[in-house]
């Protein structure tokens, strides 16, 4: 089981397992792997659900190819939309994701990363530069202050709590039936609200109130250091060591961006808000076992679709720091 396991390096930011991901897993010294499927996936067809083979299928192939899948992170927005907002057809929405719970615990897949954000994530840049002429993201909520309604109206933050705890008390149980672990991603940006719709999981004070409201060992946080570090370098080290010490960290998005809110752009591991080497010495010191990801990289000049050369910059660097961090040094 992944509990058992010690903290570890692992690939993620990828919907699909092909052979160059596999080779460049290898040749990264990595054996551990996770999905994202917030664009869907080829393996993973359903249009509403997930259903219990296709995940196994998933499951057995990363192992024939000498991979461990760790995780899943994110389904199509579409398939629990109506949830986030409180609309008519929530329940049936529910109802499918509890089977796509249940379908991943019986395939032998142990966590499920999950937001509650059905605006997705917000950037006003795209194409901002970096050192030495790489490309990243950026917000500057002075740009989208004045965006339209994404939906048809205004929706407030107690809306967004009472449905988000309509939700864990159908969710949670089956989630804990099934030995499958729920993992909560912060907002991102984290800001108060985006084309009318709030955005609650914004702060240290909210997380400890999702925790309470979806109160159970199976339920506990993708820690994204990266959206973290968005709200402020203080409210990150603060959240990191008080649910690290709590063993709420189920695994980690090890990035960091340069600035908060409301203005901020993606960074290179060093060279953003934070200290990523202490971050990683923290997760140490208590014990953490999960994995650890890269996100958001900086696309760095001349790379490909899937920024082969922008991810194994930054896997070599946490490669590093974890082996470092093992021996007990610095």
């Amino acid at each position: 089981m992944t509990h058992e396991l010690p903290m570890r390096i692992a690939l993620g930011q990828t919907n699909q397992l092909t052979p160059e991901i596999i080779q460049f897993a290898h040749q990264s010294g990595i054996t551990d792997i996770q999905f994202n499927m917030f664009h869907g996936s080829p393996h993973l067809p359903g249009e509403s659900r997930w259903e219990y083979m296709d995940l196994l299928r998933l499951r057995t192939a990363c192992e024939d190819a000498g991979l461990r899948l760790n995780a899943i992170e994110n389904t199509p927005i579409n398939f629990y939309d109506k949830v986030m907002l409180g609309q008519p057809g929530r329940d049936e929405q529910i109802e499918n994701m509890q089977a796509t719970i249940r379908n991943m615990g019986r395939a032998g897949i142990p966590i499920f990363g999950y937001h509650f954000v059905v605006t997705g994530v917000w950037r006003t840049s795209n194409t901002a530069p970096a050192r030495g002429g790489a490309q990243t993201t950026a917000f500057d909520m002075e740009l989208v202050e004045n965006a339209p309604l994404s939906f048809d109206r205004e929706y407030s933050d107690d809306e967004l709590w009472a449905n988000y705890a309509y939700y864990m008390k159908a969710i949670l149980p089956v989630a804990e039936e099934a030995g499958v672990k729920l993992a909560l991603h912060p907002d991102d940006p984290p800001v108060p609200a985006l084309g009318g719709v709030a955005r609650i999981m914004r702060s240290f004070d909210a997380f400890k109130r999702a925790m309470d409201i979806g109160d159970s060992p199976n339920h506990g946080l993708d820690f994204c250091v990266g959206s973290w570090s968005e709200m402020s370098p203080d409210e990150c080290m603060t959240g990191l060591r008080y649910f690290a010490e709590r063993g709420k960290i189920f695994y980690v998005h090890f990035r960091d961006v340069l600035g908060s809110v409301p203005k901020f752009r993606e960074a290179f591991i060093g060279e953003g808000n934070l200290n990523m080497y202490d971050v990683m010495k923290i997760l140490k010191e208590h014990n953490f076992k999960g994995f650890l990801i890269d996100d958001h990289v900086p696309r760095m000049v001349n790379d490909n679709g899937w920024l082969g050369l922008s991810r194994a910059f930054a896997n070599g660097q946490m490669v590093t720091m974890l082996a470092l961090v093992n021996r007990g040094i610095g």
